[in-house]
């Protein structure tokens, strides 16, 4: 099976404009896979600023949105993990992480970056079926 390559409204315009070499979503032998999703604002294009919580509200609702343009959604994934400035930031991060994914939770990673030198505090990437 090929590799496809998923336009994700908004988002993957605006990965091009800042250069970055990597497609948002791409979907091979059944399974969708989501690149690190910074806090974007999906209706704007523009970095969410704010606290960790705010941060990965965002950042986890345009996961969610880059999942829906390959027809899937938050039930379909298997395995996510989480890419963060603070190891700090765990509780916080959970809790908003809950919300999303309240039981039949997939396999995750939790991955403090030393070094960080993003504009924002958090990435989360996924693999789904789909």
């Amino acid at each position: 099976m090929k590799k496809e390559i998923i336009e994700v409204p908004v988002l993957s315009p605006m990965m091009r404009e800042l250069g970055v070499p990597c497609s948002s979503v791409t979907r091979a032998n059944g399974f969708v896979f989501v690149a690190a999703t910074p806090p974007v604002d999906m209706v704007t294009g523009k970095i969410v600023k704010g606290d960790i919580e705010t941060q990965t509200e965002a950042s986890l609702n345009a996961v969610k949105l880059c999942l829906a343009a390959a027809g899937c959604s938050f039930e379909d994934v298997v395995t996510l993990r989480i890419y963060a400035a603070n190891v700090g930031h765990y509780d916080a991060i959970n809790r908003v992480y809950k919300k999303h994914f309240p039981d039949n939770f997939p396999s995750r990673s939790f991955v403090p970056v030393s070094g960080w030198f993003m504009e924002f505090d958090i990435e989360i990437e996924c693999m789904a079926v789909g």
